[in-house]
Order: structure tokens, then sequence, then C-alpha cells
């Protein structure tokens, strides 16, 4: 695990920040991270392992789910954040349903938190809320998202404002107060998607 100091820029500007980097290159592949929890919201075997990648942002490995379910998910237990940014670089490998890579926010549990993610297979970015076990769609942008390629997704939020960015441009700027409070942090896929994550970061503004 790799600590970075990192400046929180747009949405949270105006507040101070520490940030934390997480490469996964000191832990063991094949296996889940120690500190990090999988599940799925509704049914399905996920299975997210760190693996050796050699074209990683920050190589030699990454964080990847290769099992299938309604939405996999793995979140860094330790993490609580009410206010303000997660980013993460993702490469969408494989899946005939989707090639989703996604990140979780405010997360109280595996029924409830926020969602945004990018989809290969049909070249948007999205943004929800999912609320005891049900997803809800809050708004749809097309933006391209090249398979096998790797992009940096990243969430800023303050309240109900939440801004969503892929590869540096913001798609999303909406308003919504559905899930409020403090929550954990993580990764998101859905059904058969196969995604690799590599330098997870996250921090809170003041």
């Amino acid at each position: 695990m790799t600590k970075t100091i990192v400046a929180m820029t747009g949405l949270l500007a105006s507040g101070a920040a520490l940030g934390q980097t997480i490469s996964f290159d000191t832990d063991a592949p094949g296996a889940l991270p120690a500190a990090w929890e999988q599940g799925v919201t509704g049914r399905g075997n996920p299975r997210w392992a760190v693996r050796q990648d050699a074209s990683a942002p920050s190589a030699p490995n990454v964080l990847q789910q290769s099992g299938s379910g309604t939405f996999p998910w793995c979140v860094l237990r330790a993490s609580s954040v009410e206010n303000g940014f997660v980013e993460v670089k993702f490469k969408p490998l494989e899946g005939r349903e989707d090639q989703a890579g996604g990140i979780v926010w405010r997360w109280k549990d595996g029924d409830n938190y926020y969602v945004a993610r990018a989809n290969a297979l049909e070249n948007n970015v999205s943004l929800y809320y999912t609320a005891n076990g049900r997803r809800n769609t809050l708004k749809y942008v097309d933006a391209p998202v090249p398979r096998n390629v790797w992009h940096t997704l990243r969430v800023e939020f303050a309240g109900p404002q939440i801004r969503v960015a892929l590869d540096g441009k913001t798609y999303i700027d909406f308003k919504d107060s559905h899930i409020s409070g403090a929550g954990a942090v993580g990764l998101w896929t859905k059904a058969d998607s196969v995604t690799s994550f590599d330098d997870f970061t996250y921090g809170s503004g003041k």
C-alpha cells in the first residue's frame, strides 16, 4: 500500500484535503487485500483478487474482478468519507453483458450506497444511488470508453453536489440527497464484467 498526499481540485477546491493512494503493489497476487471486503448487491459470485499486470499505471499489480454477479463491489473497510473525492484507474477487459468499472462512496452496506460507473459496451458514464438493494438511475451521459485501455474515473462530492469525470472531462454535474453522512469508499462492477483497477485514491474535504 502506497500513501501519497494529493491536492483536491474542482468541486472541493475551496477546502483543504489529504488523500491516500493505494496501488496494490505490496499485496500478494491471487488474494483479496486484507484491508478490503468484497460482496455483491443482488446475487452472484464476485471474485476480487490482486493480479500482476505489466500494463498497469503503477506496475506490477492491479485489483481485478473476474467473477460475476448482479453488482459486485469491493470496499475499503476502514474508510469513512462524507464529503471528498474518489479516483481510480480502470481497464475494462471482457464481458458479454457488461464491461463496467465503477466507484462507490457513502457506502453504508451492500444495499445502500452511491455508485458512478463507465461502461465500454455502452460507451457512457452513469450515476446511481442504491437503496435497500435496488439501483436507481440518476443520470446517463454518452462518453467514449474503449475496451482494453486504461481510463481514469473520478467522483467529487460535497453535500448534495456530485461531479463525475472520465479521463479528465466532467460528464455529470448533479445534485442528489438520497444518501447522506459518511460511508466507506470502494469499487464496483456489473454482471460478467472482467475489470482491472489500479491507483485507487480518496480523500476528505474540510
